[in-house]
């Protein structure tokens, strides 16, 4: 496979990826970024904590996700654990009022 066509296999797996977040973000209550990847999930917990050498990091615990991975087998998970000294942003999505009429 030369180096072109790697590249378009890489953008149309990205814009698939894309298609299917944009179709499911409405589902999910927060959106979480790490510096490796992007989560949505239904339930978040994060903890900060210490090594033994006094370094800070975070363990995040998600459940009911889905998680942006192009080449992870399986997208929706039950539960997901992120183990990071990096910084981790939790967003909790709006949800846009119900239009009773």
């Amino acid at each position: 496979m030369s180096a072109e066509e790697l590249e378009r296999f890489e953008s149309e797996l990205e814009l698939e990826l894309y298609r299917e977040y944009r179709d499911l973000v409405h589902l999910f209550k927060y959106i979480v970024h790490t510096e490796r990847r992007l989560y949505l999930a239904n339930n978040v917990d994060v903890q900060v904590r210490t090594n033994e050498s006094g370094d800070v990091y975070f363990d995040v615990t998600l459940t009911d996700a889905w998680v942006w991975d192009m080449y992870g087998q399986a997208r929706f998970v039950k539960s997901a654990r992120v183990l990071t000294f990096k910084d981790v942003n939790v967003e909790e999505l709006s949800k846009p009022e119900m239009d009773i009429a």
